[in-house]
């Protein structure tokens, strides 16, 4: 019993990441039908900044501040310099954009920081809190919440103000929404900016645990996009529940299989869904006349 709260525990720590970043794929696909394959590199750049901003000597609350800014900045620079000037393309196309832009920010934050392991200090104290004879670390229930206030903050934001609704319109119908006089480029560009701060949120909250560098973001992207689909792309809830599914997954197989085949769990969820459930755990099922 002790070792299977274990897993449990460590399954929902990882798995809460790949649900932010699942949520960052979900927001962007709702407002732009884009799979963006860089929102890996928005955790990276989170835990990347905030370490060498501790380490320049800044307090950790005003490091992870300014690691979060420069996510969303570089999201805002994202849209406005990759995939607006691509509108209009095909899907491969912007896929095909994405995955350029994973490449070039993997290959910025390898010269501009370095390509070494780092983490810092945690936020509260390293102390493991013992429960049923399984240990969960501070750290992971800081993760774990960070997600939950992140998914109220989402749905708070989307049924509670103008800019959600807008959000919303844009998702339903981007033609029907210019026309009632919604500013459909900038609720993408506000949906990639959202997207880079969930991701960085992510990466400032795991990095305690799991360290990161450079080439983090990745197999985050693949996971994450695992996760997505598993709860159907483009439906927020399906993509919390599919990423806490998946990190549990990865955990129970590497725990009761083997450690080698751990980040295999993340393919075997895309064929499973690819081949039995395309539309998802909470997508529905779409019909085209022809």
């Amino acid at each position: 019993m002790p070792e299977f709260l274990q897993f449990v525990f460590s399954g929902l720590t990882i798995g809460a990441i790949y649900a932010l970043v699942a949520l960052g794929f979900t927001l962007i696909y709702n407002a732009s039908d884009v799979i963006n394959f860089a929102q890996g590199e928005f955790v990276m750049i989170g835990g990347m900044v905030t370490f060498f901003a501790v380490a320049a000597g800044i307090p950790l609350p005003i490091a992870a501040l300014i690691a979060l800014v420069a996510a969303v900045v570089i999201g805002v620079l994202l849209h406005q310099l990759a995939i607006e000037p691509a509108k209009g393309a095909s899907p491969v196309t912007l896929i095909i954009i994405t995955i350029g832009a994973s490449i070039f920010l993997r290959g910025v934050a390898s010269v501009v920081f370095d390509k070494n392991y780092h983490s810092y200090p945690a936020f509260v104290g390293s102390e493991p809190i013992r429960i049923g004879g399984a240990t969960i670390l501070p750290q992971s229930l800081i993760v774990l919440g960070g997600t939950l206030a992140i998914v109220v903050a989402l749905w708070a934001l989307g049924t509670r103000t103008m800019i959600g609704k807008a959000m919303t319109a844009t998702a339903a119908n981007r033609l029907a929404a210019r026309l009632v006089g919604i500013n459909t480029g900038a609720i993408v560009g506000i949906s990639f900016a959202l997207s880079a701060a969930i991701g960085a949120i992510g990466g400032i909250l795991v990095t305690p645990i799991t360290l990161t560098n450079y080439d983090v973001g990745t197999l985050l992207a693949l996971k994450g996009f695992a996760a997505a689909m598993l709860g159907g792309i483009g439906h927020p809830l399906g993509a919390v529940v599919g990423g806490l599914l998946v990190g549990l997954l990865e955990t129970f197989g590497a725990g009761y299989i083997s450690s080698a085949y751990k980040d295999a769990a993340a393919f075997l969820v895309i064929l499973g869904v690819l081949f039995v459930m395309p539309q998802g755990l909470f997508g529905k099922a779409s019909i085209e006349r022809v």
